[in-house]
């Protein structure tokens, strides 16, 4: 790794990204002995400028975040925290800091980890009627739907148009995701294995 160009107060921006979902949770500062600590115990900590003391993030709500990679940006100036979170990041109880603002539409890298978050919920709390519920409950449906949904692709690609094979697409992920959720898995657990075909 390059030398890390510490600012005048002796830190450094840190963007803090989920390690699975590639979504931004916080953005916060590492001096030198958080980046040491952090790297010691493989758990985040950071320079809280307003209390002016090292932060181990988690350390009081258990809501720690385990460091899978440190990337610095091409200037050296700023980091990268790649984690796995185990709570919420934000002080207020959300899962990111970026709450506030301009939400509506969300972003399209989003709605992935969006769906497996209300997969999780359904599975959860089990509303009556619920779509979701019905194929978990059932895999030789969600099976099928799966089956179904990906000849529908496949025809909207050779017969329709854009939109048309963009909606059949946004079913196949659906129930695959729902397929794989009805199994312990998660659509993770594909991008690794497409990530070890690619080395």
């Amino acid at each position: 790794m390059m030398e890390i160009r510490f600012d005048e107060r002796g830190l450094v921006p840190v963007v803090v990204q989920d390690w699975t979902s590639g979504e931004v949770l916080t953005l916060a500062y590492a001096n030198e002995h958080a980046l040491e600590r952090t790297r010691a115990t493989g758990e985040l900590h950071l320079w809280s400028r307003s209390r002016g003391e090292l932060w181990h993030k988690g350390a009081t709500s258990g809501n720690v975040q385990r460091v899978r990679a440190l990337r610095l940006d091409c200037d050296g100036d700023a980091l990268l925290a790649l984690v796995e979170p185990a709570g919420p990041a934000c002080h207020t109880g959300a899962r990111s800091c970026f709450h506030e603002g301009e939400l509506d539409p969300p972003a399209p890298h989003e709605a992935l980890p969006g769906l497996e978050r209300t997969l999780a919920e359904r599975a959860r709390e089990r509303p009556e009627g619920s779509y979701t519920v019905t194929l978990l409950d059932d895999p030789p449906l969600v099976g099928a739907k799966v089956r179904e949904e990906a000849e529908e692709v496949s025809r909207a690609a050779r017969e329709e148009t854009d939109d048309r094979l963009d909606q059949e697409a946004a079913d196949v992920l659906y129930h695959l995701t729902v397929l794989l959720h009805g199994r312990g898995r998660t659509l993770a657990d594909a991008e690794r294995v497409l990530i070890e075909r690619r080395r």
